[in-house]
């Protein structure tokens, strides 16, 4: 067995969605035992301010916290970074310029994984919270890969912050899953080749199976990318 790079998770934003991505790591990584997984070093720290609506003041705070957990990781021996939280991502200033070590963004990984599952979608359907759109982390880089972002209206865009608040209180019912699939749905409805789940609570309760165009889990995608860069099958971001 070859070594295992250790990944260091900035998680607990929120901490059901930080172990969906723990359990799609070990999902994905090929295993005859225990030593042959991707060791993990995490930091399940649900104290973060709030991302949504965020002041200068209180993004200052977001910004030296992430920093903060990184250089933990860091000291813990990280090798690498990860952090399954989308809109945590508007917020890592202080966190890229305090590291040594590569840092893997979940937006960046999945944006490229679009064209990896089909080559011609050009109309992306966008799920996200408020912040992460007002960031325009996606659709920056959606546009500079040039794609066209479909995002909800502002009566589902509401209806969406309200699910994910529901599933960030532990709820994953069915009615909330119908309600996250109708959301979906009407941006295939508005012509969405590809639906990109741009925040890591909502593959919690969507099943890509249900929808007629592929659905995209940043959190899947983020897992599958940190078993290949662990593995040494990826250079890390930023290395040769």
């Amino acid at each position: 067995m070859s070594a295992r790079l250790k990944v260091g998770v900035l998680g607990g934003m929120g901490p059901d969605a930080t172990v969906d991505f723990m359990s799609s790591v070990i999902r994905l990584t090929p295993a005859d035992g225990d030593r042959d997984h991707v060791p993990m070093i995490v930091e399940q720290n649900p104290h973060v301010p709030d991302r949504q609506g965020a002041t200068p003041e209180q993004a200052a705070a977001i910004n030296n916290e992430l920093a903060e957990m990184a250089l933990r990781l860091q000291t813990a021996g990280a090798d690498f970074l990860v952090m399954p939280c989308n809109t945590a991502h508007g917020f890592i200033d202080s966190l890229l310029e305090r590291i040594e070590v590569p840092f893997v963004h979940i937006v960046d990984e999945t944006v490229a994984a679009i064209r990896r599952i089909d080559d011609e979608a050009n109309n992306i359907g966008l799920m996200a919270t408020d912040a992460c759109l007002e960031s325009k982390l996606y659709q920056d880089a959606l546009h500079s890969a040039g794609m066209h972002v479909l995002l909800p209206s502002t009566s589902e865009q509401q209806t969406l912050m309200e699910l994910v608040f529901r599933i960030k209180a532990g709820e994953q019912s069915q009615a909330l899953a119908t309600e996250m699939h109708n959301r979906a749905n009407s941006l295939v409805q508005q012509g969405a080749d590809v639906i990109v789940g741009g925040c890591t609570e909502i593959p919690l309760v969507v099943d890509a199976l249900q929808l007629s165009v592929p659905f995209l889990s940043s959190t899947a995608i983020l897992a599958e990318q940190t078993v290949k860069y662990s593995l040494g099958e990826l250079a890390l971001p930023g290395q040769p």
